[in-house]
């Protein structure tokens, strides 16, 4: 269980907000527990953050006794250093230049504009992404940001603020902000359930076919609190929030030029557990990489041809080496898009002009017939569901595009590993070695005594009524033991 800790200079600092528990003078914090086995995140209100003040003992005490503390040591001295945010701001969009022309005439101010964020977020809605990155840049509570209007507007001026320098008007807007950021300090301390760790759960409800229903990502949250893990799904707005967690579960289709890849690169740099972490992404949603990582350790797989866009005889090794059909793929396709099967030389021709147009460089595979596909879910090392995924009907992959975004799928047979081919999970096993011990979905054709490897998936799909289908709860009590096992074994370091 994480554990919240707000330290402000005087008691009466946090006079207009409601009283609570997790609120701490600098005197308190300076005398208090030095360290101890519950993750601690500080929130440092103090009024100055000038080198060797107050506010800047109360950061380098929390980053020595290993709190994740916001600011932290490097965004004080950052701030204290001009050169670092004396920024051309003309990429703005043109809403917030507008605005910030508008106030400076309203305002008389000779072309000087003064705003205040908290936690990211802005009273002024024309500036909500500039709060958003200055807050992802130098994560500060209450940042207050001086504009100037030169030849293009820069940023003259930042400095932190405590709530003691707030207007009214300002303290609600900061008290809202923290709500949002960290709403457990409003909670009454015996109203609380206490819950061993802390659990994100990266999610998109606007995705067209996420990882995970509803109603499974809902079993994920009941399998980890029996277990005692507190589950919150957060989204991609929640980014800063990440070092208040214990573990990061990306339920979100990941890519690496994604908010996704970031979120598991930021986890493990705060030392969470992230499933699935930043290598394995990378390794898994680049087929190209992937062909020729399986192809060089033996595992097999289809007979496959990576092109690039500057060979001259593109076509020629296809049809020498592959020969019709054929699968030509983008190398960060999912779920069945960027990749056609070609019949002939025409069709081959077209696809590569096609796929060569985004990626310098493309995969060709051998087309292997079969009536289902088996996935094998991989967590740590060892298979925890089989599943025949059946092609769409008249079709010849399990996933059928058409139009109006209309998604058209296959039917599936969910099985215990048990009957599954020993053959087909032991390549998957082999397969997974070679990514890591995180969470992976393994694509594998049969066809007769052939198996062949078609791509490992970072994040595979998990959903209620599929790959529970035979496991049932079990499923999702599995996958969040994985994570208690790992949480733990980082406590006990």
């Amino acid at each position: 269980m994480s554990k919240l800790l707000i330290v402000v200079d005087q008691a009466s600092d946090w006079a207009p907000f409601f009283p609570s528990d997790d609120v701490q003078t600098f005197e308190q914090y300076l005398h208090g527990t030095q360290r101890d086995s519950t993750r601690t995140r500080v929130i440092n209100l103090c009024q100055s953050a000038r080198y060797l003040s107050r506010g800047y003992y109360c950061s380098l005490l929390a980053e020595a006794r290993r709190h994740q503390v916001l600011p932290s040591v490097a965004t004080l001295n950052d701030l204290s250093r001009k050169g670092l945010f004396s920024l051309e701001l003309s990429e703005l969009d043109s809403e917030a230049l507008r605005w910030l022309d508008q106030a400076a005439d309203d305002q008389g101010s000779a072309g000087k504009v003064m705003v205040r964020t908290y936690f990211g977020q802005v009273e002024v809605p024309e500036l909500k992404r500039v709060a958003r990155s200055l807050f992802d840049r130098f994560a500060c509570p209450i940042l207050e940001v001086q504009f100037k209007r030169r030849r293009s507007w820069q940023i003259e001026s930042m400095r932190p603020v405590s709530p003691g320098d707030l207007t009214e008007t300002e303290q609600d807007a900061f008290a809202a902000a923290l709500d949002r950021f960290s709403s457990i300090v409003w909670r009454k301390p015996k109203g609380r359930r206490r819950y061993r760790f802390d659990l994100a759960m990266l999610t998109n409800p606007d995705e067209q076919l996420p990882p995970s229903d509803k109603v499974a990502l809902a079993r994920f949250i009941k399998a980890g609190r029996k277990l005692g893990i507190n589950v919150e799904q957060i989204n991609k707005r929640d980014y800063s929030r990440l070092p208040e967690y214990d573990g990061l579960f990306i339920r979100e289709t990941t890519a690496i030029d994604h908010h996704t890849y970031r979120f598991a690169r930021k986890a493990e740099s705060e030392g969470l557990v992230v499933i699935d972490d930043p290598v394995s992404i990378l390794r898994c949603t680049n087929k190209v990489f992937l062909a020729d990582l399986l192809t060089a350790n033996r595992v097999p797989t289809p007979t496959t041809l990576i092109l690039s866009k500057d060979q001259k005889d593109n076509v020629q090794q296809v049809m020498q080496s592959i020969g019709f059909p054929a699968v030509v793929k983008i190398p960060d396709g999912s779920f069945s898009r960027g990749i056609s099967r070609v019949e002939n030389e025409g069709e081959l021709r077209v696809a590569l002009d096609q796929l060569f147009r985004q990626s310098a460089l493309v995969l060709v595979q051998e087309y292997l017939y079969t009536d289902y596909d088996w996935r094998i879910g991989v967590l740590g090392g060892r298979a925890i569901y089989a599943c025949k995924y059946y092609m769409v009907k008249g079709h010849w992959q399990i996933y059928q595009h058409g139009g109006d975004a209309q998604v058209n799928s296959g039917g599936f047979e969910t099985l215990p590993t048990y009957e599954a081919p020993r053959k087909v999970i032991q390549a998957a096993l082999n397969a997974t070695r070679l990514i890591g011990s995180g969470l992976y979905g393994v694509d594998i054709k049969q066809s007769g005594q052939r198996i062949a490897v078609i791509e490992v998936n970072d994040n595979p799909s998990i959903e209620a009524g599929v790959e529970d289908r035979f496991l049932g709860g079990e499923l999702y009590t599995l996958i969040m033991q994985e994570f208690l096992a790992r949480m733990e074994e980082k406590r006990r370091r």
